[in-house]
């Protein structure tokens, strides 16, 4: 029954989903070229709030939990499980006055209306995959950036998404890059449940009333800290213990 239900929804979502995309892209180009960062940041917040409101024609729901006082005049590093793209518009609607930016494929630059222009023109990092060498490279260059300005980088260690909600190993180069090169950083530690299933049948039909989790877990200081690995497996275990298919 949800998934018939489903195939009656999911046209409805695209449509609004893609009518927002579309109607945010030259507000970004304006707010961008007319006014700067400042207002393009703005218009960006706004676009991922309209993006969650598409969601909820789905049934979907967003919680988010945090304990901590997040400092602000400070470089952060936001490391996150990553089940779908659906992650991406709570973390930066939530954490917004940290101003997050990401550490996203190449592939993504280009084509997505909103999305591409956002990667390219708001602060954020394009990877190439296959090719190391390029991906420590930018990462390096994207650090600077997130250390003059005292940003947010944010990086899904997994490397690609979980589809089932069970978390893969996380693959440490570019955490290790960012820890190097921002050693005055506050890590914070993000657990991310039930995203996975707004895509349980697929692409197509998408999944219905999913109560998508955010935890976020004690910040920690990257002063002082020199074995890296041991510091990844602390943090691997803390976000993925706290994911719960429920």
């Amino acid at each position: 029954m949800q998934k018939i239900l489903s195939h009656i929804l999911t046209p409805v979502y695209f449509l609004c989903f893609g009518l927002a995309l579309v109607f945010f892209h030259p507000i970004q180009w304006f707010c961008l070229k007319v006014f700067g960062y400042q207002a393009h940041k703005v218009s960006v917040i706004w676009l991922q709030f309209f993006l969650m409101r598409c969601l909820n024609l789905l049934g979907t729901r967003f919680s988010f939990k945090n304990r901590f006082e997040i400092p602000i005049n400070r470089p952060l590093i936001i490391v996150a499980n990553h089940q779908s793209m659906y992650d991406i518009p709570p973390i930066i609607w939530y954490m917004r006055k940290h101003h997050p930016k990401f550490i996203s494929k190449k592939e993504l630059g280009k084509g997505i209306p909103s999305v591409s222009f956002n990667l390219r023109h708001g602060g954020s990092v394009l990877i190439d995959r296959k090719n190391p060498q390029q991906a420590i490279k930018a990462i390096k260059n994207f650090s600077a950036y997130i250390k003059n300005t005292n940003r947010a980088a944010v990086i899904f260690p997994e490397g690609t998404r979980s589809r089932n909600g069970t978390p893969k190993p996380f693959q440490r180069k570019g955490l290790i890059t960012l820890f190097k090169e921002i050693p005055n950083a506050v890590v914070v530690p993000i657990t991310i449940n039930n995203s996975w299933k707004t895509l349980r049948f697929g692409e197509y039909p998408m999944g219905l009333g999913a109560h998508i989790k955010f935890e976020v877990h004690q910040p920690k200081n990257l002063d002082g800290i020199t074995n890296f690995e041991s510091f990844i497996d602390t943090i691997e275990t803390e976000i993925t213990s706290a994911i719960k298919n429920d």
